[in-house]
């Protein structure tokens, strides 16, 4: 099973680095011997359970806990020594709106900006940038707890973007999100992708992530099961890929010689044959010959995306801490 990969070896500077982090709560470990590196750049993908050790990692990174054993660099600098310096360089987005009943969007934003020590005279130039980013222009002088929690987990963000961080911290942006505001949360995370930022998105929706994220890490109980590239990742536990296939020809033909070929994982649905074959793309392609000299008429025969349901449920036994 794959590794922690070590970008650093590859001439890449990591922006957040985890060396054997360990955080107890009294006897309950919430993390264990947890060791990570993220690449500048990336957008990572921190995927477990609920009680899986996913914030209380995100906290440690925001510097909100120190670990009980174990190191953290956060763009090499380390949280304990110069907590002020990495929260300048991070912007944290807690799975937790907060309370602010009284205030308009604009001084919402504009008390943050004051926290983050961005001069008067920079800060209505900045909110309004990260409201047109964020979609919530229409929205600068409406109070705060008039607006949807679509918008709200808008707000949020766009107050972690106001001091231009170069890393993001993201614990489950989209939680308790209707269809539509999920869309949309992930249409401006791909916006943020596109802008170089280094995202740790943390989540147990896996839709969420399956079509931006770079690579993930798997969490189970507090520990790291296997982190990395998807495509890395499904490698190294030899996962089957899931080819489908249409014909002129009946598919419960079709579906009996694959059978006869010692392929057992087949599905018809929608018109389409769907089933489990290797990962090598040779023995693939012999398959596929095997069906056009047996005078199958195959009209497409094509690898279909597998999803981080897939390899999450592969991987995990749903233990929590």
């Amino acid at each position: 099973m794959a590794g922690p990969r070590s970008w650093w070896n590859d001439g890449v500077r990591p922006m957040i680095e985890l060396k054997g982090v360990t955080k107890m709560y009294g006897d309950l470990k919430a993390v264990d011997n947890l060791s990570l590196q993220i690449a500048e750049g990336e957008i990572f993908g921190f995927i477990g359970p609920n009680g899986a050790g996913k914030t209380t990692t995100i906290k440690m990174l925001a510097t909100l806990l120190v670990p009980t054993s174990g190191s953290i660099r956060i763009a090499g600098i380390n949280p304990e020594e110069e907590p002020r310096a990495v929260r300048s360089t991070i912007g944290y987005m807690p799975d937790s709106f907060g309370v602010y009943p009284d205030l308009a969007v604009w001084e919402y934003l504009d008390f943050f900006g004051a926290a983050y020590q961005i001069p008067p005279n920079k800060r209505n130039g900045l909110i309004d940038d990260v409201l047109e980013l964020t979609d919530l222009t229409a929205k600068k002088y409406d109070l705060v707890e008039a607006l949807s929690r679509g918008m709200k987990q808008r707000l949020c963000l766009a107050k972690t973007l106001l001091h231009d961080p170069a890393i993001l911290l993201l614990d489950e942006p989209a939680s308790g999100l209707d269809p539509r505001a999920r869309i949309e949360i992930r249409e401006l995370l791909k916006e943020l992708k596109k802008m170089k930022k280094t995202i740790l998105i943390s989540s147990h929706i896996l839709s969420e992530l399956s079509d931006f994220c770079t690579s993930i890490g798997i969490i189970e109980k507090g520990r790291l099961i296997v982190s990395g590239l998807i495509s890395e990742i499904e490698s190294g536990i030899n996962l089957s890929r899931p080819y489908r296939l249409t014909s002129i020809d009946p598919l419960p033909l079709i579906e009996t010689f694959l059978r006869s070929k010692g392929i057992t994982q087949l599905d018809q649905t929608d018109g389409f044959l769907q089933f489990a074959c290797s990962q090598n793309v040779e023995e693939a392609a012999a398959l596929l010959s095997s069906l056009v000299t047996a005078g199958f008429r195959i009209t497409s025969f094509q690898p279909v995306s597998r999803n981080l349901e897939d390899l999450f449920m592969r991987i995990t036994k749903g233990e929590v801490s």
